[in-house]
């Protein structure tokens, strides 16, 4: 047959015992961290105020080819990687949060660039772009007409209902750069991926600086020419925050 072996049970005294010796330590161990949180501050909610730079092209897609000094030149798509790269620095150091289509010579879609800026929630987009042609800083805004906003917008044309926003950013955009001493255009154009961002949005298009008898003063790799535009972009920027966090 088999051993049974017989099992004492433990007290009722005992029992009791062990339950204090488990739950005292227990108890205290919450009870040192309830003060710390009864303590901790409320903290007031914060505006959140987001920029999305969209650096054209990207990968295979090179863009333009952009001239420089003794005919050297670059890539479009090299060109606005680095200002969409100097303007976050820029921003980041005014406490101005800022997502990035790019961060490198990757290829992009219209629309995967508009669903960035729709996700972020941004309060402004800049698409960054670069040309040989004309002088100075051409800032366009989609020519969508303006059109209330609906809760199901058709995605080519969400922009429509951002349309009047997107011109006040590019007024303020545009007294910046003047401020500068860059010669600003201003104009409206289809403008895919901008036409789905739901956001104010100006699409920034960098020119080589001319004067008033549109003599070239400064090429597009003019170190002092980017800086230039890259500070005004940023002041701009924080008076669109200032602007947008009036009540």
């Amino acid at each position: 047959m088999p051993v049974r072996h017989a099992t004492r049970p433990f007290s009722a005294g005992f029992r009791s015992a062990l339950r204090r010796c488990l739950y005292l330590p227990t108890l205290a161990v919450l009870g040192a961290g309830l003060p710390a949180l009864a303590a901790a501050p409320q903290q007031a909610p914060q505006s959140r105020f987001v920029v999305v730079l969209d650096a054209a092209h990207g990968g295979n897609d090179s863009g333009g080819h952009l001239n420089g000094k003794a005919g050297k030149g670059q890539e479009e798509k090299a060109y606005t990687l680095a200002l969409s790269i100097r303007l976050r620095s820029l921003l980041a150091a005014r406490g101005i949060q800022v997502v990035t289509t790019r961060d490198a010579d990757t290829a992009i879609d219209p629309d995967h660039r508009a669903e960035i800026a729709n996700h972020a929630n941004a309060q402004a987009c800049l698409s960054l772009h670069a040309t040989q042609t004309g002088g100075g800083i051409h800032l366009f805004a989609s020519s969508l007409p303006p059109s209330t906003a609906t809760r199901m917008a058709p995605w080519k044309t969400v922009q429509a209902a951002w349309a009047t926003r997107s011109l006040t950013l590019a007024g303020v955009l545009n007294s910046a750069l003047l401020h500068a001493g860059i010669t600003v255009t201003l104009g409206r154009t289809a403008l895919p991926a901008i036409d789905s961002m739901a956001c104010p949005a100006v699409a920034i298009e960098v020119a080589p600086e001319i004067d008033s008898n549109h003599t070239v003063t400064a090429t597009l790799d003019n170190p002092a020419y980017q800086a230039r535009v890259a500070e005004a972009l940023a002041a701009a920027i924080v008076q669109w925050r200032a602007e947008a966090r009036q009540p």
